[in-house]
């Protein structure tokens, strides 16, 4: 029954017995959609592969005209097998023909064809081919034989790479990774790094895919998360880690990812299709990843890489490699390069020798970007195409305040970049030396200067700049950074902390300025539309119109005031009336 669990495990044995087959690739695959046609009860059955052109090419077909393979192509997006190319997910038609996306190729012989089951066949989470079945009559698959399908296209994805057949660009000297080169990406912490570019290169390569022993896959995969849930846990135990601080908040929140039961219960019904624990956490990340890279929000895309580290980290669990090497090979000037990673990843290295961190993409608010700036790390993120330029070992110079990378640098960018280095540092001795003069014009007018917060890492700061006091306190950072609202206890450990720090200096507090272009992922506050909502709904008439929100802001600044001077600022007030309401809520409290 294709429907049933027996089905796909059959299936699977069947088609490892035709990998260990010593045959050509493409006889190879013209048995498996004769295999995959056979169990799915399916009249068709074809393969489309990425070709070298990023074309989706009949590569092989069980029902459709033999003519037509290697001779059919579809752009992504075109048709129905090029729509669940473009939006990596499968697609269910009783009556495809009716469907507005199909596309009729007369070559192929599909037109008395009228029910179609796709999906993606992926690798890493990019899509590399098309598996589709299809039959005569207006037939709705279920929903398991949907998994059974997406199962053995993930077994394809590695025959496939396996044995090249997914189409790549011809191979020329890329003289490119000789010569200097620049990228302006975006600056997200602040310092400059002079270093050799070192590889991000944690992921595991899953071989075996098909389980002998289904039981034992499902005991090895949950033995492994346990491990996994502990070993954040004693890393968060670490003495760097053991204090409150918005990256412990970040790794509290990647427990939190972890323990999520939905994540491993995904996980357990890939095994019980017959893969091995490996190949199924393998299968739920490529899921994941080809669902969170087509996310609107990039607030959700960028959760995408926690749960990349969190999939890598159990394929680390259940194989056994360890990360040991990362810190014993890493050069004194370290300069890390990366798609993009997990905090925890980048907390795997010996903070001693690391010097920089360039990422393809990410965020200024993402997790890995608040741990950076929490350890002095110069970072610059959107560095676009880095990774296809730049070799191991390579001389790397990371300007943090610019956003600016250089790679290969001639002799006159590194004498620049090491007196603005040695530039830098003076400066600071100077600050320093400084730091504790009074701060008064050439004319004798007495000026106060104060730093701006919103984070515990900025806290030391304060007695760093020599500064009279802290002048305005985001509070809406603690709320940016969390994935859920902030508690009330967690609020007053923020805010006594930030007295605790300014001792008898004073310490503004500015409510809640959320709205416009600062949205909390987890509040809906995108009901009221407006031309200009940083003009309009956001900040004090936000707090306004959710007053328990502010009266919980408050009493947590009160509580954690406890007697203390206190100073609360309302941000973007438009007229008296708002501060006299909000006024009135601090009274209430």
């Amino acid at each position: 029954m294709p429907g049933s669990v027996g089905g796909p495990r059959i299936l699977l044995r069947r088609l490892r017995e035709v990998m260990a087959e010593p045959e050509s690739a493409q006889k190879r695959l013209d048995k498996i959609v004769v295999l995959i046609a056979s169990n799915m009860v399916a009249e068709v059955c074809s393969v489309y592969l990425m070709n070298g052109t990023k074309e989706l090419e009949l590569s092989a077909t069980e029902g459709l005209k033999p003519t037509a393979v290697h001779a059919t192509r579809l752009r992504v997006g075109e048709g129905l097998v090029g729509d669940i190319a473009a939006h990596a997910r499968p697609l269910n038609l009783a009556d495809a023909q009716s469907h507005p996306g199909f596309a009729y190729r007369p070559e192929t012989g599909e037109e008395i064809y009228k029910s179609l089951m796709g999906v993606p066949i992926l690798r890493s989470g990019k899509v590399v081919g098309v598996l589709v079945v299809q039959n005569r009559t207006k037939r709705h698959y279920t929903e398991e034989e949907v998994e059974a399908l997406q199962t053995v296209a993930m077994v394809l994805a590695e025959v496939v790479a396996a044995a090249d057949l997914i189409g790549a660009e011809p191979d020329e000297p890329n003289l490119s990774r000789q010569m200097p080169y620049h990228i302006a990406g975006t600056s997200f912490s602040e310092s400059i790094a002079l270093g050799h570019a070192v590889l991000h290169e944690p992921r595991v390569h899953v071989t075996k895919l098909i389980a002998e022993d289904t039981d034992v896959e499902l005991k090895r995969l949950e033995q492994a998360v346990y491990a996994l849930r502990g070993s954040i846990d004693d890393m968060l135990e670490t003495e760097d880690l053991s204090h409150a601080g918005e990256h412990r908040e970040v790794l509290q929140a990647y427990r939190m990812f972890a323990n999520d039961r939905g994540w491993l219960q995904r996980m357990l019904e890939a095994v019980k299709t017959g893969l091995t624990a490996e190949a199924a956490v393998e299968r739920v990340q490529n899921d994941t990843r080809a669902r969170l890279q087509r996310a609107a929000d990039p607030y959700i895309r960028d959760r995408l890489h926690d749960f990349d580290d969190l999939a890598n980290r159990l394929l680390r669990q259940l194989t056994g490699v360890t990360l040991a090497s990362l810190s014993a090979n890493l050069p004194n000037d370290a300069i890390i390069i990366a798609r993009n990673m997990g905090p925890a990843e980048l907390l795997d290295y010996d903070k001693e020798r690391l010097r920089g961190l360039v990422l393809e993409e990410g965020a200024p608010n993402a997790h890995v970007s608040i741990v950076a700036r929490a350890f002095g790390i110069a970072t610059v993120g959107r560095a676009e195409d880095i990774l296809e330029h730049v070799e191991p070992g390579d001389a790397i110079i990371v300007d943090g305040d610019t956003g600016e990378v250089y790679l290969r640098p001639s002799q006159e960018v590194i004498a620049s970049y090491s007196e603005k280095a040695r530039f830098r540092a003076r400066k600071q001795e100077q600050y320093k030396a400084i730091r504790g003069e009074p701060s008064v014009t050439l004319d004798g007018e007495k000026v106060a200067l104060y730093v701006n917060a919103g984070l515990q890492v900025d806290l030391p700061h304060l007695d760093e700049a020599g500064a009279e006091g802290i002048g305005l306190f985001r509070t809406e950072l603690q709320f940016m950074i969390a994935s859920t609202l902030p508690s009330l206890r967690e609020q007053i450990e923020l805010y006594r902390a930030v007295l605790d720090e300014a001792g008898d200096k004073p310490a503004v507090f500015r409510t809640l300025d959320i709205g416009g272009d600062k949205m909390l992922p987890y509040m809906n506050l995108s009901a009221l539309k407006e031309e200009n909502p940083a003009l309009g709904w956001r900040a004090i008439r936000i707090s306004l119109d959710r007053p328990a929100l502010l009266r919980h802001q408050i009493r947590a600044l009160l509580t954690a005031a406890a007697g203390r001077s206190l100073r609360i600022m309302f941000p973007m007030v438009a007229e008296v009336a708002e501060y006299s309401r909000a006024r009135a809520l601090v009274d209430k409290e």
